[in-house]
C-alpha cells in the first residue's frame, strides 16, 4: 500500500519549545531528537508520522492534506519571518524489505518498524525544500536588480539616486547574510555523528534530490549577488565621492568670490 510523504517550508525558523508545549497541550506526545520535534499522531492506519524541524520545515508522513494543514496551522504560530510562498514537495513511500529509491516514480521503500529512518529521510526531505526556498529567494533578487548592471553597461552609471541605490545594497547584502548565516543547515547534521548507523539513509535521500549540485549551483549564484553587491557597493562610492567633488568645488569658488568681494569692498 503506497502512502504520501509531504515537506513544507513555511518560514525561517519555528520556535521550537513554544512549539512543543503547544503540541503537549493539543493532546499529542511530542518528543525530542536533537532539535527536531516527532509526534505520532493517532491514526486508523498508525502510519502517521510527523517532523518539524528548527529552520522552518516540516516532514509528513502518511497524513493526509487535509490533516497536515491542522498542523501547519499549528506551527504557523511559532515561525519567524513566514516566506511569501510555502515551499512543498512530495513523493510517495511504501513498506518493504530493503530500503531504497525508486527515482523514476518518486518511490521510496522503507523497512518498516523505525521512526528513525523516517527521520533519516526527512532531514534530506526539509533540507531539499529549505535550498528551494532560497534558490526562490535569489531568483527573486536576481530579477529585481538585473537591470542595473545591464544599465552600467550601457549608460556607465545607474539612473538610481544614492538612497534608492543605497536600499538595493541593502536587500543584496541582507539576502546573502541571511543564506550564508543558513549554509549549515545543508550540511550533515549533528543527528548522524552520534547515530552513524542511519546515515546511509540520510545520504540516499540527498543523492536522490541532487542537494550536493544544487548547492554548488546555489553558492554560484551567491557569488554573483556578491560580485553584483560590490559593483553597486562601487557605484555608490563613485557617487559619494563626486558628491565631495561637487561640495569642495562649491566651497572653493564660494571663497574665492568672498576674497573677490572683500577686494571690491577695500578699493571702494
Amino acid at each position: 500500500m503506497n502512502f504520501d510523504c509531504y515537506s513544507f517550508c513555511t518560514g525561517d525558523t519555528y520556535d521550537i519549545d513554544p512549539l512543543a508545549k503547544t503540541l503537549r497541550e493539543k493532546g499529542l506526545d511530542p518528543k525530542f531528537y536533537d532539535n527536531v520535534i516527532y509526534i505520532h499522531p493517532p491514526s486508523e492506519n498508525e502510519q502517521n508520522h510527523i517532523f518539524f524541524f528548527p529552520y522552518g520545515c516540516v516532514v509528513f508522513w502518511g497524513v493526509e492534506p487535509s490533516e497536515s494543514q491542522y498542523y501547519l496551522d499549528i506551527a504557523k504560530q511559532h515561525v519567524t519571518k513566514p516566506i511569501p510562498r510555502v515551499i512543498t514537495d512530495q513523493c510517495f513511500y511504501y513498506y518493504g524489505v530493503e530500503t531504497s529509491i525508486i527515482e523514476e516514480s518518486d518511490e521510496l521503500i522503507l523497512e518498516p518498524g523505525d521512526p528513525l529512518v523516517l527521520l533519516s529521510f526527512s532531514y534530506a526531505l526539509s533540507q531539499s525544500v529549505k535550498l528551494t526556498a532560497f534558490e526562490e529567494s535569489i531568483d527573486n533578487i536576481i530579477q529585481k536588480t538585473k537591470h542595473l548592471p545591464e544599465e552600467m553597461a550601457q549608460k556607465g552609471t545607474t539612473s538610481l539616486s544614492r538612497r534608492k541605490l543605497s536600499k538595493s545594497i541593502g536587500v543584496l547584502f541582507a539576502e546573502r547574510h541571511s543564506i550564508n548565516l543558513h549554509n549549515d543547515l545543508l550540511d550533515t547534521p549533528e543527528f548522524f555523528w552520534r547515530r552513524p548507523a542511519y546515515e546511509p539513509y540520510y545520504q540516499m535521500g540527498i543523492t536522490y534530490l541532487d542537494i550536493s549540485t544544487r548547492t554548488n549551483i546555489l553558492n554560484q549564484r551567491l557569488a554573483a549577488l556578491h560580485e553584483l553587491y560590490q559593483v553597486l557597493s562601487d557605484e555608490l562610492k563613485h557617487l559619494h565621492s563626486s558628491r565631495l567633488e561637487l561640495i569642495i568645488i562649491y566651497l572653493i569658488v564660494t571663497e574665492v568670490i568672498l576674497v573677490i568681494v572683500k577686494d571690491i569692498l577695500k578699493l571702494v
